[in-house]
């Protein structure tokens, strides 16, 4: 695919088909992914990549403690919840996504299936664990360089056939997600990719989300034309 087609054709998958993802394509779009810019050479950045029983363990430890009520116990910083244009565009989304699925807005069952399938990183073969390293933990330069790492990994995917889904939502209780994956303590956790091959008859898998103009994202000065 030429690079073009690639950003412009990636879109988040969440419904995948039960196949497995070779360890070599993974460790190939890694290498690829680790390409990407990072503040002075630091490369932060860890990969623990898991699937079989290891992914299953992580998902029942997390939704088992999700559904009991045990507070998130994420190790990257939240902020306030979303408000003004950023509250809208989540919601579209969430309408977007709901409405291919066939999602009522009084169907309570239906959204905690939603729920739970992001707790179980919407059952997806494999799940990349990016981590940096905790020597540097409390500056926000580590997570902007594994948020560049992620962009180049979910596209490197995409370009070979396979879809991810950036998802939070997996690894919220970070004791399990520690212990199964073996995540040492001089690591910081920061988010999960979910990957396999696209489910093309999951309604979800075709949602496209809106992108903003160009107008209202970029300001340009001192040019001629």
């Amino acid at each position: 695919m030429e690079f073009d087609d690639v950003i412009r054709s990636r879109r988040s998958i969440r419904g995948f088909l039960d196949k497995p993802v070779p360890k070599a394509l993974i460790a190939e779009i890694l290498e690829l992914a680790m390409r990407a810019p990072t503040s002075m050479n630091t490369q932060p950045w860890h990969f623990h990549v898991v699937a079989g029983e290891v992914l299953d363990r992580i998902r029942a430890g997390n939704v088992e403690r999700n559904v009991a009520g045990v507070p998130h116990s994420r190790e990257f910083r939240l902020g306030p919840g979303y408000e003004g244009v950023h509250r809208e565009r989540q919601v579209e989304i969430a309408k977007q996504l709901f409405g291919a699925m066939g999602i009522a807005r009084d169907d309570t069952q239906a959204r905690q299936d939603w729920v739970l399938r992001g707790f179980r990183q919407f059952d997806a073969p494999a799940s990349i664990i990016v981590t940096y390293d905790r020597a540097l933990y409390g500056s926000d330069i580590p997570p902007f360089d594994c948020g560049g790492v992620v962009n180049c990994l979910v596209n490197a995917a995409w370009s070979r056939g396979l879809g991810c889904v950036i998802n939070s939502q997996g690894i919220m209780q970070s004791p399990v997600v520690r212990t199964e994956a073996r995540i040492p303590e001089d690591e910081v956790i920061q988010t999960c990719v979910a990957i396999g091959w696209p489910d093309e008859r999951f309604p979800a898998n075709a949602v496209v989300s809106r992108r903003k103009p160009l107008g209202e994202a970029a300001v340009f000065l001192g040019f001629e034309d």
